[in-house]
């Protein structure tokens, strides 16, 4: 007697009962209004001055910001005040990045500091099989100028030099931490004039700790139009060398940055001139990873429906399993729950970015977070259309 082969149900991201079962009608309201501020573009510009402002003078609003914006978009202040996020989200099978995002220091005592914590991320990933990624920011871990000055050729003094190799160093024992525990490690981009210098290091830790499998992880930002042929460089690389590309793929975040400063120096833009070219090789990008993917591990790091939508329908039709080791989604803490819960629910391996940190220290990241949300076309209004249809829905049942 023949078995009913069991079919996976239709995957859709339209599904807003499965993107908001885990948080309440006070959350859901919440979400809604934060993204109706974040939405008016006024104060998305004047929010940050004010907010530095009040927390520099002892305004006592630091309680209102992590009660808002804080709560929604990071886990907590510290590893352990994330487990109650980190295990919420694994109720629907989401797994979870651990990102330190205190940013803008240039103290070397901070930098030490900074891969301390990260190292004890990947203490924590070995102990908890929710956090799928430790990540770091290179600029985290040393001057911004210095990575500037290495990337541009410059002779650096007997001083620098020193700088540097306490840098390297920190960056190697994050990547030796993770390989040693099995813990898979992000390298996240940075600005253009600084990208050579990290993409040189990323390679040489994959080189080093991707023998046998994919842990370092280096990020590449499809906005530019170069980063789909470095994307296959690299690969080519590391198939001649014997080690396992890892690949986050992103669009990218500093593309006004980046154009401003290209017309300033007078050199040609490395961003794309759209952003149908950008949509064109970031999903080229997932081709090419799945062309290859026992040796690329990939994460395709969007909040784009088709991007995602056209990965997993190329997994079903390559006959990927949902689970595959090599192949991971990725958004935002607070942003694409459609895009995350339900992919989870279909059996893809999901992880969520989240951010965390003393509140004072994070608000870079998160007027960063903000501005984002105002300059890519819809994401603000299609966040609150989804809240706007999950509460009509839990209206109507009741």
């Amino acid at each position: 007697m023949s078995q009913k082969i069991q079919r996976q149900p239709e995957l859709s991201f339209e599904n807003t009962e499965i993107a908001f079962r885990g948080k309440s009608d006070g959350d859901l309201n919440r979400a809604y209004w934060l993204f109706k501020i974040i939405g008016s573009n006024f104060l998305t510009r004047i929010g940050p001055p004010l907010a530095n402002f009040a927390l520099n003078v002892g305004l006592p609003v630091k309680g209102f910001i992590r009660t808002t914006i804080f709560n929604h978009f990071c886990g907590g202040e510290t590893i352990e005040g994330c487990v109650p996020t980190i295990e919420r989200i694994a109720n629907q099978q989401v797994e979870t990045i651990l990102d330190y995002s205190v940013e803008g220091e240039d103290a070397e005592a901070v930098f030490d500091e900074t891969c301390s914590e990260i190292l004890r991320t990947v203490t924590y990933a070995k102990t908890n099989p929710n956090i799928s990624f430790s990540v770091f920011k290179p600029t985290g871990l040393g001057r911004f100028e210095l990575f500037e000055k290495i990337n541009d050729k410059q002779q650096l003094t007997a001083e620098e030099e020193s700088e540097y190799g306490r840098i390297q160093k920190r960056v190697e024992r994050i990547c030796q931490a993770c390989y040693d525990g099995d813990v898979k490690v992000l390298i996240d981009a940075e600005h253009s004039w600084i990208q050579d210098v990290i993409d040189d290091l990323a390679r040489e830790m994959m080189r080093r700790y991707n023998r046998r499998a994919p842990i370092v992880y280096n990020t590449y930002q499809l906005y530019r139009h170069d980063k789909l042929a470095s994307l296959q460089a690299d690969y080519y690389l590391a198939e001649a060398d014997g080690f396992f590309l890892g690949a986050k793929l992103v669009r990218g975040a500093y593309m006004e940055i980046e154009r401003e400063r290209a017309a300033e120096y007078g050199y040609s833009s490395p961003i794309q001139l759209n952003k149908e070219e950008t949509d064109r090789d970031f999903n080229l990008a997932i081709q090419f990873c799945l062309d290859h993917v026992d040796r690329i591990g990939f994460v395709a790091g969007t909040h784009n429906e088709a991007s995602s939508r056209l990965l997993a329908e190329e997994m079903d039709r390559r006959q990927l399993p949902h689970n595959h080791p090599h192949i991971h989604f990725a958004q935002l803490l607070g942003m694409s729950d459609n895009l995350s819960f339900n992919l989870a629910a279909a059996g893809y391996q999901v992880a969520k970015y989240m951010p965390y940190g003393p509140v004072k220290a994070v608000m870079p990241y998160l007027f960063r977070r903000a501005q984002e949300n105002t300059s890519v076309a819809g994401q603000t209004g299609r966040e609150l259309s989804l809240i706007a249809k999950e509460k009509k829905r839990r209206k109507s049942n009741r």
